[in-house]
């Protein structure tokens, strides 16, 4: 049997330290993925979880019994963009929010095995999206990347900061969506210890 994946520990890609901007090489890497917009306090956010988590428990089944290759399920991610960057920093008016969720898949699970575990899942009754749900590959290459602990709301001056003075700094601008990993279940753990890794893919100003 092959050895359990834990993609977390073995991608340099997820790691980051508060308070320290970093810059990786990003792979091109796999994920489940689900687009939505508006507040994420609100039901389409919600909804798009619920399709999402199903799916991804089900493909881990089926790889490990029928691959015998078992892995982690990753953490929740999210790619973020607006009209207006000002609503993410100063405004952060979550209604103007475009959003695609993203679990990060091994790169063995292929669109043959989503649409079997599609199958499975919806066989069960699960969420109304489901079928909304695909397989997308990311190529992000170079990216700028820290860790925010504490509440999502907080993380305007983290970004601006970002923004504003790190990549102008290294004759960089921003490039692509900002892209932020939910290392911390909101569920369960307080705003104030939450840990978020927010990932800016960046190219030459």
């Amino acid at each position: 049997m092959h050895a359990k994946v834990d993609l977390k520990r073995e991608l340099d890609a997820y790691r980051a330290a508060p308070g320290e901007v970093r810059f990786v090489d990003v792979p091109p890497l796999s994920y489940l993925a689900i687009d939505g917009h508006g507040d994420p306090n609100g039901p389409a956010f919600a909804e798009a979880v619920t399709a999402l988590y199903p799916l991804a428990y089900a493909v881990k089944t089926a790889s490990k019994r029928e691959l015998d290759r078992d892995f982690v399920v990753m953490p929740l991610e999210g790619l973020w963009s607006a009209n207006d960057w000002s609503s993410f920093t100063d405004a952060r008016d979550k209604t103007r929010w475009d959003w695609t969720l993203l679990i990060l898949q091994p790169d063995w699970i292929d669109e043959a095995m989503l649409e079997a575990a599609r199958e499975r899942a919806d066989a069960k009754g699960a969420a109304a999206r489901l079928a909304d749900v695909r397989l997308e590959r990311l190529e992000e290459g170079r990216c700028a990347q820290t860790l925010h602990v504490g509440a999502f709301d907080d993380e305007g001056p983290v970004l601006a900061r970002v923004h504003d003075e790190i990549l102008p700094a290294e004759g960089l601008r921003p490039r692509g969506r900002h892209h932020e990993i939910y290392l911390s279940d909101a569920r369960r753990v307080e705003p104030a210890r939450r840990r978020t890794i927010l990932r800016q893919p960046v190219e030459p100003a």
